[in-house]
């Protein structure tokens, strides 16, 4: 009869408690951008920040940071590595406080990336609502019309003109944004007012470029139920912020197809003049994006839930303010 056989098993830890204090030292150093900082928030001194840093330069073979002799900089492969394990501390915080019931307040850091238009009127103005219920939450907010990479640059959210065919990405639509061509008084009293869409060919029409393609964006108009896109000409060309064809229109550059939230306040003073009104109502989406995860913080429950929420309620409030 065979004796049993006896399977040794042998098991390495990755990560000693060393290593992940390291890890944790060297994500406040690259957040403050200083050893002495980052020595003085984690009661340490600034040597042990030093070798920290060094024994993860050794183990991963790569340098973290450009040192000077006034301050430090991450490299390329530093930025990379610290967006992971800030990613990766924060999950392990969230996992123990729902282990241990805490994880009722949300908290860490909330990276987020938003379009110009979108986060001057309609994000950053109720931040700091979403910040007193829930103040654990600092927000890092990237104003960008550019597509951002989650892996790669460590966001969480982020709000786009449309959902991508990423099939790891959750997509929440925020709202369909109504646009509206306008221009300023003096541009009308020297140009005169377009009375259709064919006469915006005799007119200056400011130009917006694509972020992500370069190409010019067409004008959306609604006949009936059906948008037609047409495309316009025009002296002045903005790429990469589209206020800044509001700036323009506002200067008396030309017409200008925008979003009727940018520009609410001006048609209300008469600093602009909507155009082709009996062609309007074509609009344009707001995606909310974030991967899709098995476990997704609380922090980012919360904002999603507040943003829809909020965003919601003040739309079905302008809704029932405009009825008659």
């Amino acid at each position: 009869m065979n004796s049993p056989r006896i399977v040794e098993r042998t098991s390495k830890r990755q990560f000693d408690d060393l290593m992940l204090g390291s890890i944790e030292l060297f994500c406040l150093a690259a957040e403050l951008e200083s050893f002495t900082d980052a020595a003085t928030a984690a009661g340490v001194t600034p040597a042990a920040v030093s070798r920290s840093v060094s024994r993860l330069e050794e183990r991963l073979e790569v340098r973290l940071f450009v040192r000077t002799t006034r301050r430090i900089r991450l490299t390329d492969a530093g930025r990379t590595y610290y967006e992971r394990c800030r990613e990766a501390l924060g999950q392990l915080l969230d996992a123990e406080r729902e282990a241990t019931g805490q994880q009722s307040a949300a908290a860490g850091v909330l990276r987020i990336s938003m379009p110009t238009p979108y986060a001057h009127y309609r994000v950053l103005p109720i931040l700091p609502a979403f910040r007193e219920q829930h103040p654990q939450v600092r927000v890092d907010v990237h104003i960008s019309n550019r597509n951002i990479d989650f892996a790669e640059e460590g966001f969480d959210l982020a709000i786009r003109g449309s959902a991508p065919g990423e099939s790891n990405l959750i997509a929440r639509k925020l709202e369909d944004a109504e646009l509206v061509v306008v221009a300023s008084p003096a541009y009308l009293s020297r140009a005169g007012m377009p009375r259709s869409i064919d006469d915006l060919t005799h007119h200056d029409c400011i130009q917006f470029d694509l972020p992500s393609s370069g190409r010019k964006i067409p004008w959306l108009f609604k006949s009936g139920e059906q948008v037609q896109e047409y495309f316009t000409e025009g002296g002045y060309s903005s790429a990469g912020d589209v206020l800044g064809g509001v700036t323009l229109a506002r200067s008396g550059a030309g017409l200008f197809q925008t979003y009727r939230f940018v520009v609410e306040r001006d048609l209300a003073t008469g600093g602009l003049v909507e155009m082709l009104p009996a062609f309007g109502g074509a609009s344009r989406p707001f995606v909310l994006l974030y991967p899709h995860k098995r476990h997704v913080s609380l922090r980012v429950r919360s904002f999603v839930d507040f943003l829809v929420e909020t965003l919601g309620s003040a739309r079905r409030d302008d809704a029932t303010s405009s009825l008659p």
